[in-house]
């Protein structure tokens, strides 16, 4: 893990210094955001990741308008449900319904986790008077860590495909409002061996808000 936030590090410092060297308009910024995942389902298993809050730090370059790139780093909860699906269960289960005398309902086992994601990203924009409307092209890796302790669970490492809109307000000489959707596609991450991957994948919705500092 501490070679990731190193490498992360590295990333960013070898960017402000590429984007220091050819005069680039440089922003750092801090964003909060709710993350609403889609649930798939696929392998006889159906999965569902909690809803959460999380934090999204940005350092943003924009050297031309359709020149503009980012790095990236965020993080929030991402705790995972498996349940099977009615055609994985045995013949010999008595499911509820019509002629089951004495039934109770399948329970989803749930497995606390953490998701870290690192992008890189292009950000063409357009800036019209204070507003700077952007879009979001990208991808990196996303890491799915369980927390809970549990016996049979493993971290996930996933590629993950990023895109969204934005816009900026130059409330301030150097100081903005950033307005934002991003959409995060990857594949479903299986945390433990107990259950069969659905194969499918999940996208996770990212409405936030934050604020960034134009370096001088």
């Amino acid at each position: 893990m501490q070679t990731q936030y190193k490498y992360c590090a590295f990333i960013c410092l070898f960017v402000l210094l590429v984007a220091h060297t050819c005069n680039a308009q440089t922003d750092i910024a801090g964003s909060i955001y709710g993350a609403f995942s889609t649930s798939p389902q696929g392998g006889g298993t159906s999965q569902t990741q909690s809803d959460a809050a999380g934090g999204l730090l940005e350092i943003q370059h924009i050297f031309l308008p359709a020149m503009s790139f980012e790095v990236t780093y965020s993080y929030n909860r991402a705790d995972q449900s498996y349940i099977p699906t009615f055609s994985a269960v045995p013949a010999n289960v008595c499911l509820p319904g019509p002629g089951c005398a004495a039934t109770s309902p399948l329970i989803p086992t749930s497995f606390p986790a953490n998701a870290q994601e690192f992008t890189a990203d292009w950000i063409p924009s357009k800036t019209k008077g204070a507003l700077r409307p952007f879009g979001v092209l990208g991808g990196g890796v996303l890491m799915v860590v369980p927390s809970g302790g549990q016996s049979y669970t493993y971290t996930v490492t996933e590629p993950v495909f990023v895109f969204g809109l934005g816009m900026d307000w130059a409330r301030w000489k150097r100081v903005g409002l950033r307005f934002q959707y991003r959409g995060n596609l990857y594949s479903a991450p299986l945390l433990t061996t107990q259950y069969a991957s659905t194969g499918s994948l999940m996208l996770t919705n990212e409405p936030m808000v934050g604020v960034y500092f134009r370096l001088p």
